[in-house]
């Protein structure tokens, strides 16, 4: 509990907790739009394709950009693009795809700019960049209930502005002191195209699983609510774990324990959550491999990331599996995620705090 508490309360982790915000801020303003615009019928599955598709895979351009240039403060210049994307979105007729790709545009940015301040003010901790993400999983539930409500889409630009002041302070948390050769997780002379293929592999299955887990339990707002929450704290503790027990522990736990529990909790909502709590600890861990990989470069690094992402959804949108053939996908791909990860993982880091 010590070390728990040590790590929680380390510096390094300062701007995690500011990005878990914005990232909460981002994800509400993100799922509001698209909840609210797909109510009507004519976008319902289009709008979410061109958003998976324009949020996620550019993202490894923009970081290749602010990899060159990390003392500019780029997502203040995504905070502007959501202003602009929501006063057209509220001000004008007709306006849904030109909102949705300035949407599109200010979300990688957004994302790419927690990604480098989170990892190059990490000192190697993987607690930062996790506790950055999660905060994504709690603002897409809440803008989805935001959006059922009878609020202007106006409203929502109160909390966007308010994430300025927290990238300014965000950017003054990084130091020179932090050396990205902290993060040291992969074993020694492997091929890095190897290394990078196999964290894509794995992201991909991620993101495949975490639409295609069996759901038939998920039925109300509630349920609903908590099961966000749920994947949001599995990642945060896919860091702090592999950062308190070591990483290669983490996932172990995070992949091959998550199977059952994932498989067969179709119809048991609480089985059903501890799998997707464990799987998603797994997201810390394929970051931490392609930082390891590419050192100074955490913004390409994240970027790849976020193209397994989509690549992983992509078949939700043309393919109807049912949940035999989903239950066989997820308990092979996740066999084979966990002897990848193991194949390039070294040994463990006796951290102490």
């Amino acid at each position: 509990m010590n070390s728990l508490i040590s790590l929680l309360k380390s510096r390094e982790l300062k701007t995690g907790y500011l990005y878990f915000y914005i990232h909460f801020v981002l994800e509400i303003a993100c799922f509001f739009f698209l909840s609210r615009v797909t109510n009507n019928s004519n976008y319902i599955w289009i709008v979410p394709f061109i958003y998976d598709a324009l949020a996620f895979v550019p993202q490894f351009l923009i970081g290749y950009f602010v990899d060159k240039h990390p003392k500019i403060n780029i997502g203040l210049f995504g905070v502007f693009l959501l202003i602009i994307a929501y006063l057209i979105y509220s001000l004008t007729d007709n306006s849904v795809y030109l909102s949705l790709i300035i949407l599109c545009i200010a979300n990688e940015i957004i994302h790419v700019a927690g990604a480098e301040d989170t990892i190059r003010s990490s000192n190697g901790k993987l607690s930062t960049s996790a506790i950055f993400v999660s905060g994504g999983a709690f603002g897409i539930i809440t803008g989805r209930i935001l959006s059922k409500s009878m609020i202007s889409p106006l409203f929502i630009l109160l909390p966007i502005i308010s994430m300025i002041p927290l990238m300014i302070l965000s950017k003054m948390s990084i130091t020179k002191e932090y050396k990205m050769n902290n993060y040291d997780y992969v074993k020694k002379n492997l091929n890095p195209i190897i290394v990078i293929l196999i964290a894509l592999f794995v992201v991909t299955i991620r993101g495949y699983t975490s639409y295609g887990i069996p759901l038939s339990w998920n039925k109300t707002a509630l349920q609903s609510i908590v099961f966000f929450c749920i994947m949001g704290l599995g990642k945060a503790l896919g860091g702090i774990f592999s950062d308190l027990i070591g990483i290669k522990k983490t996932t172990i736990i995070s992949t091959l324990i998550s199977i059952p529990f994932l498989c067969f909790g179709d119809k048991i909502m609480i089985i059903s959550l501890i799998g997707v709590m464990l799987f998603s600890m797994s997201m810390p861990i394929t970051l931490g491999i392609l930082v390891s990989c590419l050192k100074d470069k955490p913004g390409v690094a994240f970027g790849i990331t976020t193209i397994g992402l989509f690549l992983g959804t992509v078949p939700i949108f043309f393919i109807k599996f049912n949940m035999t053939i989903n239950i066989i996908a997820i308990s092979t791909a996740s066999i084979l995620c966990l002897f990848s990860l193991l194949y390039v993982l070294k040994g463990e880091k006796n951290n102490e705090y």
